[in-house]
């Protein structure tokens, strides 16, 4: 069953066309990725399927159901987050509370009642305490529950924002070149944590990624975006071979 249908999506702003007739549909339970050369349109296609843009043409549906229109807030209700190429954590906060601001969504009282620790919140205090340190554990960050988000290592923060966006408990989560900036080991900590990610919260996940390695090793399917427009689509293998991909983006060093 697919999750999250895509039909000829187009964004233009001005006399610029960002994105021309994307059409693609994510199998609910699966990895799947888009990739592309910078400037091929694959923020603004995120953008789009959250609510931060509104399409010039086109139908994005999540569960058969029709996201048009609705604002970043309204699409986060209907279980789609995300994190961001360049990370946005409130660096002043600490670690578990940003994990908190995540869980907004799903809260009965206020982070404000929350934080201020009034009587009625207790109990719901509590329960949101244990899920955000448990999301903590499973991304190895529990042990930084007090430290300020501004002073965790870059590896740490990217982390820190994917378990941010888990903690909107998401059917879909998208994750914008989540491996950016980060070191090999780090790289091949976070390929670990995404590949059981899907299964071990049962969430669909849609990445852009220009690590290779990482991109064919986690995903099933694979969209390719240049120029604004999908010149390809297919498993890890047929995406590798794909004279078109070789030649827009991957080039001949990437076939071996």
């Amino acid at each position: 069953m697919d999750i999250l249908e895509v039909t000829n999506l187009t964004k233009e702003f001005g006399g610029l066309t960002a994105n021309k007739d994307v059409s693609m549909n994510v199998k609910e339970g699966s990895i799947t990725a888009v990739i592309g050369p910078n400037g091929a349109g694959k923020t603004t296609f995120f953008n789009m399927i959250t609510g931060v843009y509104q399409p010039t043409a086109g139908e994005i549906k999540l569960k058969g159901q029709s996201i048009v229109g609705l604002k970043p807030d309204e699409v986060a209700k209907k279980g789609i987050s995300r994190t961001f190429q360049n990370i946005r954590l409130f660096g002043e906060m600490s670690v578990i509370e940003n994990v908190l601001v995540g869980m907004h969504n799903h809260l009965k009282t206020s982070l404000f009642g929350i934080f201020l620790s009034l009587p009625n919140t207790k109990k719901e205090e509590l329960q949101a305490e244990q899920e955000a340190y448990r999301l903590l554990e499973y991304f190895e960050l529990s042990h930084l529950i007090n430290e300020k988000a501004n002073n965790l290592s870059y590896g740490a923060q990217r982390k820190l924002e994917i378990a941010r966006a888990l903690a909107t408990q998401p059917k879909l989560i998208l994750l914008d070149e989540p491996a950016a900036g980060m070191n090999p080991k780090e790289t091949k900590e976070l390929t670990d944590i995404i590949k059981r990610m899907g299964k071990e919260f049962g969430v669909t996940i849609l990445l852009i990624e220009h690590d290779m390695k990482l991109v064919m090793e986690l995903s099933e399917q694979i969209f390719v975006l240049d120029h604004g427009e999908k010149i390809a689509e297919g498993n890890p293998e047929a995406i590798r071979t794909n004279p078109k991909v070789i030649e827009a983006y991957l080039g001949s060093a990437a076939v071996q």
